[in-house]
């Protein structure tokens, strides 16, 4: 195991309870231990349904005024969720902020379904919501990829009619706590440059098959069902494949490309904001949780034990090493777009800096301002959508 010298006697304390020194010196050592070991679980487990967190105000003619929040006051283009998920409505740029009645007011682009009324709400930052068809208005199938776990469900979505059917296609994978919807907003700027397009979900999505322990491993192990959707692209037709992923499914798509038996066949990475350093991630977390640095870094030290399985619930240790990209800049063999804004909440930039400055040659890096954690399209879709382009069509 990996880390630093005192990693394994903390460990000790979690696994054995062995008591060093007195009573106090126990006991907090033991409240340290399980601090560290609830953290962990809880970057490894599944979010549940999440609630309504936003509240709606006033409907007025093309607008819709929120309670003021960080995220209703974000710019871009963002959605609702109305109902429980019942209905949708999507909004655009910001009309009228009240910092001292704390409410804004947002353009409203469009009521896709559901009643639009006053009441409790789900923000929703993929700004669209549904199938491809429902959402973008554009042709596709529902398919099943098959991996050893079951059926994980995907969207096929075919390029446009009028332009040439590229043989490279470009699979979508979210991230962390996601669902397919995230990728939504990439198929548009794909259809039109003639590239099949390949919605993919993994092991613990709440439409897809479970692990068996049920827990994330951060793409130590989701990456095999996008090995396996790499296969299903090739069975349909695909020449070869682009990887694309946001977040987490950043970290998967790179585990993906170095550990596959078919990495031969991918062309190409594209990352929105993902993960390329989970301990930096991970350090982040701890602090934004007011945690000791010593919990934070023990809690890393809980998902690389040989006895992770019963202290966070994944079903195999996890190698923080083999997920940091930085140290692994050398290994990177193909073009990888990287677009990640400078004021990342989630997943900080940092790494993505790093990781572009030591491999400029196969790195392009698009820095993005004032989007937080993947909303680099709802910022600027035009320019996501540039860049995307641009670095598909340079191939």
């Amino acid at each position: 195991m990996t880390g630093t010298p005192q990693r394994p006697a903390a460990l000790n304390l979690l696994l054995r309870g062995a008591v060093v020194g007195a009573g106090t010196v126990l006991a907090a050592g033991a409240a340290v231990s399980a601090t560290a070991a609830y953290f962990a679980r809880r970057v490894v487990s599944p979010d549940g349904e999440r609630p309504d967190d936003v509240e709606i105000l006033g409907v007025g003619a093309g607008t819709l005024t929120l309670r003021a929040t960080a995220e209703t006051t974000a710019p871009g283009r963002y959605g609702v969720w109305l109902d429980g998920g019942g209905g949708h409505a999507r909004v655009g740029e910001v009309i009228d902020h009240d910092t001292a009645a704390r409410t804004v007011t947002r353009r409203l682009v469009a009521v896709d379904s559901g009643r639009l009324r006053e009441g409790a709400a789900r923000w929703n930052q993929y700004y669209y919501a549904g199938t491809p068809g429902s959402a973008l208005d554009l042709a596709y199938e529902d398919v099943e990829v098959s991996t050893a776990l079951g059926a994980m469900p995907a969207w096929f979505v075919p390029p446009s009619a009028s332009v040439p059917q590229r043989r490279t296609w470009v699979l979508l994978v979210h991230g962390r706590g996601a669902t397919r919807e995230e990728c939504l907003r990439a198929l548009p700027v794909l259809h039109r440059l003639g590239f099949p397009a390949l919605v993919v979900s993994y092991r613990n999505d709440r439409d897809a098959a479970p692990s068996p322990g049920g827990r994330y491993h951060l793409g130590e192990a989701e990456w095999l069902d996008v090995e396996s959707a790499v296969v299903h692209a090739f069975g349909a037709g695909a020449q070869d494949v682009v990887l694309a992923g946001w977040s987490m499914g950043g970290a998967i798509a790179l585990q993906t490309m170095s550990r596959s038996w078919v990495a031969d066949r991918i062309r190409a990475v594209v990352l929105d904001a993902p993960v390329v350093d989970w301990r930096d991630v991970l350090d982040h977390h701890a602090k934004v949780n007011r945690l000791p640095a010593r919990i934070g870094r023990l809690s890393q030290a809980v998902l690389e034990h040989t006895h992770a399985r019963r202290l966070a619930g994944v079903e195999t240790p996890l190698s923080l090493d083999r997920l940091d990209w930085v140290t692994r800049a050398a290994e990177l063999r193909v073009p990888v777009l990287l677009i990640h804004s400078d004021d990342d909440e989630f997943v900080p930039s940092g790494p993505s800096r790093r990781l572009a400055l030591a491999r400029p040659d196969v790195v392009t890096f698009v820095p993005v301002s004032g989007a937080r954690h993947t909303k680099e399209w709802n910022v600027d879709p035009d320019g996501w959508d540039t860049a995307v382009a641009r670095f598909l069509l340079s191939l």
